[in-house]
């Protein structure tokens, strides 16, 4: 089953959580410190709360979609790039307390998608070295070429 992923950055966590639970009615099926993330059955969603800095407003930090099987993710892969999407390959990478394999694209707003399967629970919030999953309470940005403004690299955090 695949589930979407909606990966939000909010400054207080614990009155998110609270939120969070009352709207979709089932508690985290994680907690670590500054993480939350939902499965939640009804709609299929996979929501992750990521602490941010106090009195900022909630924003998105990145999009996914989750699948079952690393074979999954490398099917994504390639229909991805053969429809001539740039793509950014992970495979047991440790990121937001768990070993991934994933892929990431960006949508023409620069906004981050991953595709990814959850292989094993991890003791760390922050990315391997080399990953493109975050490592603070700030997505890393990159100036577009083009167009002179900023923009997420690589991705954010799941």
């Amino acid at each position: 089953m695949s589930r979407v992923q909606l990966a939000l950055r909010v400054p207080d966590l614990e009155a998110s959580i609270a939120f969070y639970s009352k709207l979709f009615g089932t508690e985290p099926a994680k907690l670590r410190d500054g993480y939350a993330n939902f499965v939640i059955a009804e709609p299929p969603l996979k929501l992750v709360l990521i602490e941010g800095t106090a009195g900022e407003h909630t924003r998105m930090d990145h999009l996914g979609v989750e699948v079952d099987t690393t074979e999954a993710v490398h099917a994504a892969t390639t229909r991805l790039s053969a429809e001539g999407l740039i793509t950014d390959e992970e495979n047991d990478t440790t990121c937001c307390y768990a070993l991934q394999d994933k892929v990431w694209v960006h949508g023409p707003g620069q906004e981050p998608w991953e595709v990814y399967v959850v292989k094993a629970d991890a003791d760390s919030l922050a990315k391997q070295q080399g990953s493109s999953c975050c490592t603070s309470g700030t997505i890393a940005s990159d100036t577009d070429a083009n167009a002179g403004e900023p923009v997420a690299a690589g991705g954010g955090c799941c």
